[in-house]
């Protein structure tokens, strides 16, 4: 998404907290925004030390973890004046995990995060001795010219240990996610202002670990193991068995994190939520701008209300933006020369 093509059709745009509130409201691609106006707002735009800007997102964590009831937080730093002032996280979100490659050409851990893990381990980071797959990567903080890189305490991380009502094997698969999905690489945007380093959290949506961070063939790919387990048969595509081991992935999602007392929300809840957001906005006389590929859950998409409806993208200002990965723009690759490391 582009700066210049977004509108900002208000003049004055109010708090700090009023903006970013905004900004998830116009967030084309989040089901999530019936809640927009319970976002809280941390500011912490005074602090330029990387140490102290870790400390502030490990607080952000232990703030929107909240003992499993998630609460929508963003932490706003220092906006844009300067590439030689800039701050931003290097981590797609606050909490990820490692790709390790093995001998073999294959990948333990999160395939996505592969780059996001050379990189930390060329800047000093220290694999677990016995590497796993679900590894807490350390965070990457830039601020003007230096790099912190620092690991985050297992207190500041809550986990969920997945199980599934009716298949006492599936908890001996192994798997595990993280309780606080915390994007930390876009850019808040209010039309005045560019905060490069601006993390924001909502709850998940099972779906997105369960059908996706789970699922995808280039991530965990967890449907083959299942569908091993309940005895279907892989070998026929007619047999449905990738939509049988699916549904029971996301049975398992929803049941852990609900056994656990940690706030998520199921497909079809998030879309009936989403309508009712869309019939807010259009009593109040506006218009519900949404990327219609991002806002239709990836599994059972027919069966939710907001497949069966379109919506116009044309995305006002204040937003969240796309940036290119930190280590792949010049400054990030002068910042890594300087460390020896390109």
């Amino acid at each position: 998404m582009q700066a210049d093509l977004l509108r900002c059709p208000l003049a004055n745009l109010g708090s700090l907290q009023d903006q970013a509130r905004l900004a998830w409201k116009n967030s084309v691609r989040c089901i999530g925004r019936l809640h927009w106006k319970s976002l809280q707002v941390r500011d912490e735009r005074s602090l330029e030390d990387t140490g102290q800007i870790f400390d502030a997102l490990v607080k952000h964590l232990e703030t929107a973890t909240n003992g499993g009831r998630i609460i929508p937080t963003m932490t706003v730093f220092s906006a844009w004046k300067s590439p030689e002032s800039e701050i931003r996280i290097w981590n797609h979100q606050l909490i990820r995990y490692a790709a390790h490659e093995r001998g073999d050409g294959k990948i333990l851990g999160d395939p996505m995060n592969l780059a996001l893990t050379k990189v930390a381990l060329a800047l000093g980071w220290k694999a677990p001795s016995t590497p796993g797959r679900f590894d807490l990567l350390p965070l990457i903080i830039q601020s003007g010219d230096k790099i912190g890189i620092y690991k985050l305490p297992k207190g500041a991380v809550l986990e969920v240990k997945l199980r599934h009502p009716a298949y006492p094997w599936f908890e001996a698969l192994g798997l595990r996610w993280y309780a606080v999905p915390a994007l930390s690489d876009q850019i808040f945007a209010t039309g005045n202002e560019v905060y490069p380093c601006a993390p924001f959290n909502g709850w998940y949506m099972g779906t997105e670990i369960g059908a996706r961070d789970l699922a995808d063939t280039n991530r965990y790919n967890q449907l083959p193991v299942i569908a091993e387990k309940l005895g279907l048969e892989t070998q026929r595509r007619g047999s449905l068995w990738r939509d049988h081991a699916l549904l029971v992935l996301n049975e398992a999602v929803i049941h852990s994190f609900m056994s656990d007392g940690v706030q998520l929300v199921d497909h079809h809840q998030a879309s009936n939520e989403f309508i009712r957001f869309c019939k807010n906005e259009e009593t109040a006389g506006r218009q519900v701008n949404a990327d219609w590929s991002w806002i239709v859950p990836p599994m059972s998409g027919s069966t939710t209300r907001v497949f069966h409806r379109n919506y116009v993208l044309n995305p006002e200002l204040p937003n969240f933006l796309t940036q290119v990965p930190a280590w792949k723009t010049e400054r990030g690759k002068m910042l890594l020369q300087r460390h020896h490391i390109l």
